[in-house]
């Protein structure tokens, strides 16, 4: 099982490189339960229940503020249902023209198929210098 859970995230990362949100959101669960790092910059809504909490409080927040904002994972481990991915946020925000390059870790739960949760860990003072003046 853990290499199906593996694949479905890789896929989730694949999805995201290409812009498919299509695709992105029928790899989460109708009624994900989605958690930023506590301090993060998008943590204001967190944790963002359901996808379309999660597509119009978050996702369209990156699209929007950030330019060329990626998460790229560098390694993904799993066993059971739970799959972590290491790696490392890259963009600017459009805002203040400041880039970021964090670490970031991603845990996900997988059930049925479906990513039905998960929480980010990453360097929130990055994000906070990045979107401020």
């Amino acid at each position: 099982m853990s290499q199906e859970n593996i694949a479905i995230v890789q896929s989730f990362y694949d999805a995201m490189s290409r812009g498919d949100v299509g695709t992105l959101l029928g790899l989460l669960d109708p009624k994900i339960e989605w958690n930023e790092a506590e301090h993060f910059v998008y943590a204001d809504k967190s944790p963002y229940i359901g996808t379309d909490n999660l597509l119009n409080g978050l996702f369209m927040r990156l699209m929007t503020e950030w330019e060329g904002f990626k998460a790229i994972p560098e390694k993904i481990i799993g066993t059971g249902d739970t799959v972590a991915a290491m790696g490392r946020y890259h963009g600017t925000y459009r805002e203040t023209g400041k880039a970021v390059n964090a670490q970031v870790v991603h845990v996900y739960t997988i059930a049925d198929g479906k990513i039905v949760r998960f929480q980010q860990y990453t360097d929130t003072a990055q994000f906070r210098d990045a979107t401020t003046a």
